[in-house]
């Protein structure tokens, strides 16, 4: 009696059990760069070769690396299951700002993430291969990652988003490695205007491209947020922007992801 009990009770078990969101860690070779990339790919629990996912391509912020969301909201596998969403971090190594720097061919974020790395992870996952397939955020140089590559990429992104965000560089010119990767910007005016999110703006149309923007009013991003915020509604652009008690760090992010994923799931679902 007792081990059919036992054995009932793991059958019930299995049969019950829900099998988390799997990570791998690995690397892609960039062609643009010549080296290999760091990166984790969060992978459903229904996940399999016979489904195509859609993709989020999550973006770290400045001095972290490809394992922060992980690490630090490690939750995230848990909004993949529950969306059926595949997320996918890249590493944009210390301060890449995710553009083609015109100055270090070693730095060549641009290319790698929305080319380059997208294409490696259609071949080698079951995913939806199309811009109604894809999107792309991050937090704080990530979030300039986000829109920049989204505004600047939109055959390859079909939505795209910022938390906490560096959306214009131009008032920071002697922050974040900025002027290694385009030069002084006293010498190299153009070079900025043509490197920051508010210098794409000419390239958006209304409704091509599914925007969402978060910055807490603590951070000092805030200004500048809500400044391309206002820019975005005289151009007449639609998208959703969350303003909320908040400062630069984990606990706001943790909990900014959280309604960006709900954003883009509902962007995948429209476009099924």
């Amino acid at each position: 009696m007792k081990r059919f009990t036992i054995t009932y009770l793991l059958a019930v078990f299995f049969t019950l059990a829900v099998f988390p969101a799997s990570v791998d860690t690995l690397e892609v070779f960039s062609d643009r760069m010549n080296k290999s990339i760091k990166t984790v790919v969060i992978k459903p629990d229904t996940y399999n070769e016979g489904t195509e996912f859609p993709v989020l391509y999550l973006l770290h912020g400045y001095s972290d690396r490809y394992d922060g969301w992980i690490n630090r909201v490690p939750n995230i596998k848990e909004l993949s299951d529950r969306y059926g969403i595949m997320i996918v971090c890249p590493d944009g190594a210390f301060g890449s700002w995710y553009f083609d720097s015109p100055v270090d061919s070693s730095f060549q974020y641009e290319t790698f993430v929305s080319r380059e790395l997208t294409a490696w992870v259609d071949r080698n996952y079951s995913t939806v291969a199309s811009r109604e397939g894809r999107a792309v955020t991050g937090l704080s140089m990530g979030g300039h990652g986000g829109l920049y590559l989204g505004f600047r990429n939109q055959d390859i992104f079909g939505a795209c988003g910022s938390m906490s965000g560096g959306v214009d560089i131009r008032p920071f010119p002697n922050n974040w490695d900025l002027s290694k990767r385009l030069g002084k910007q006293s010498e190299y005016p153009e070079r900025w205007e043509e490197h920051t999110v508010m210098g794409q703006l000419h390239l958006l149309v209304p409704n091509a491209l599914r925007i969402i923007i978060d910055c807490g009013t603590g951070d000092f991003f805030y200004e500048v947020n809500e400044r391309l915020h206002r820019e975005l509604l005289y151009r007449n652009i639609p998208h959703d922007y969350i303003s909320r008690p908040g400062a630069h760090n984990w606990e706001y992010w943790s909990s900014a992801v959280k309604y960006q994923i709900l954003f883009f799931n509902e962007y995948f679902k429209s476009r099924q």
